[in-house]
């Protein structure tokens, strides 16, 4: 008891004010937005359909057809997907040349330009607008999504870098719930007001622009990237809440001599380099699970299985309410747990929990219209799935993506977790129809599947990682890569190398002066 009391006071003392505002203001203007743009077109998809139709009748003087208006909403849908990828794509020089923080002020640009050109698509007589608008704010999610992650893992201390971690994931699901509030009738989801559902994306844009820039830049990069030692201990000084920053300094310090190399790594040069393959197959299949484990398909039944228990269609919305709720209680809880009982648990037993209330949902779904309880049973499984996936699968996947690799390597490897992510998230929207239509309730077994998949994998190769520094992380996969990260540098960049005497001396005389002097080559 005294030591989980030592514990919890030794947590407390990690969260400083910066510390607070920082990862809550870097999360409402990213990943809440992305979250957010998620659910809100679903409450005025009946709206927007029909000012499809109103604009093309204007246009050439007959009404749309079904098949062009069905593939006009799906594009509208899907397309945020295509975004994403693009932002995921680029993200890599955009946070290199400009850094965590200025990544993520700057990227607002995108979601305001978004957000007036949806909010104006009625008022312009342009359903373009609203497409084009879609897309630009996928750019936004694509950045965001990255560039989010890499900054809180590398502000926050090794012993709550779970939890400030798992703030992406919260604020997806607040995102997510808030876009479910907005898109009632009684407030903007009505056919005059449905416009002001994206001119609200502007909020929290302009929110994150006007705090964010008087916090610190990622002490990490000003330090490894930078070789600024000055600005670093400063950012440090701000984000852990005191003087003595000596040993943060000396981790730090300690990688880039491990590592040898601080100069960024390309995508081509990470895949290729031996001793990061397994951290770079555990990013892919975790952020392929994250998209994969059937959660859209969640969404697709939700109001289909509230209408079999016997609630009113004009009542579902606020039932669906729940479900926001359910994703935003879970995700808070995972990030007040993670720390105590780590990544793997929660991981895998999430995983392990949705492929349990998969299996009971199939089940209750074949049998509903022979037993009047069964479609309240649904409800529940439903509710459960959505539990289960937010206390694990569904936020630490960017936790790992920034805890599994080194700073040289860190942006390459956002890249490849974002790209994944994006095409799987497209591949979802795109097949699920047809998995639907052929295996009607059974497509739940599908999805059962890769969760079990995923699950088995995590469990035979993902160590914990809790209260490890980066180097200990990679170390702990080394045995299983066969490799040494010092093996690494010998084996990829031998031409880059220097004696590790001269090489230390270059390095420290660039942070100690508090500016580029000689650059590690």
């Amino acid at each position: 008891l005294k030591q989980l009391q030592q514990n919890s006071v030794r947590l407390k003392e990690n969260w400083s004010g910066s510390l607070i505002v920082a990862s809550l203001t870097g999360a409402f203007g990213s990943s809440f937005l992305y979250g957010y743009n998620l659910s809100v077109v679903n409450a005025p998809a009946g709206y927007i359909k029909k000012f499809y139709n109103e604009t093309w009748e204007r246009r050439y003087g007959f009404s749309v057809d079904e098949g062009t208006l069905t593939l006009l909403w799906s594009i509208t849908v899907s397309i945020f997907a295509i975004g994403g990828l693009v932002g995921a794509i680029i993200v890599t020089p955009i946070v290199k040349f400009f850094g965590r923080k200025c990544t993520l002020v700057l990227n607002n640009v995108f979601a305001v330009a978004a957000a007036l050109l949806m909010s104006l698509s009625l008022l312009a007589g342009s359903f373009e607008m609203l497409i084009l608008g879609r897309i630009i704010m996928g750019v936004d999610a694509g950045i965001s999504l990255s560039a989010l992650p890499m900054y809180l893992s590398e502000i926050s201390p090794k012993e709550i870098r779970g939890s400030l971690g798992q703030v992406t994931a919260i604020f997806i699901c607040i995102g997510v719930f808030i876009g479910q509030v907005l898109g009632l009738p009684e407030i903007f989801g009505q056919e005059s007001r449905w416009p002001f559902l994206f001119g609200a994306i502007i909020v929290p844009s302009l929110i994150q622009v006007v705090i964010l820039p008087f916090l610190p830049e990622s002490p990490r990069y000003l330090l490894l990237e930078k070789h600024n030692r000055r600005k670093a201990e400063k950012a440090f000084q701000r984000f852990l809440g005191k003087e003595d920053v000596s040993r943060e300094i000396e981790e730090v310090l300690a990688e880039s001599r491990a590592q040898r190399n601080t100069k960024l790594v390309s995508v081509v040069q990470l895949l290729r380099t031996r001793a990061v393959r397994w951290q770079i197959l555990t990013v892919v299949v975790t952020m392929g699970c994250y998209q994969l484990c059937g959660l859209n398909a969640i969404w697709y039944y939700t109001n289909n299985i509230f209408s079999e228990s016997g609630i009113d269609g004009e009542t579902i919305p606020y039932v669906t309410l729940s479900t926001g709720a359910v994703e935003t209680l879970a995700a808070v809880s995972s990030g007040l747990v993670i720390e105590r009982l780590g990544r793997r648990p929660l991981l895998i037993g999430g995983f392990g929990l949705m492929i349990v209330f998969f299996a009971v949902l199939t089940v209750s779904l074949t049998l509903q219209n022979t037993v009047h309880w069964l479609p309240y049973l649904s409800i529940f499984c439903i509710l459960a799935i959505i539990a289960s996936f937010c206390i694990g699968p569904g936020g630490i996947p960017f936790v790992l993506t920034g805890e599994l690799f080194q700073q040289s390597q860190r942006p390459a490897a956002f890249m490849i977790a974002g790209t994944v992510n994006w095409l799987c998230n497209f591949a979802v929207g795109l097949l699920f129809p047809f998995i639907q239509a052929g295996l009607q309730t059974y497509c739940f077994l599908v999805f059962a599947g890769v969760c079990f998949a995923g699950a088995a994998y995590l469990f035979f190769v993902l160590p914990e990682t809790k209260n490890k520094t980066f180097h200990e992380i990679s170390q702990a996969f080394a045995k299983r890569n066969k490799e040494t990260l010092e093996m690494q540098e010998m084996n990829h960049y031998p031409g880059e190398r220097k004696p590790s005497e001269e090489q230390e001396s270059n390095f420290t005389s660039s942070v100690d002066n508090g500016e580029t002097v000689k650059g590690i080559v």
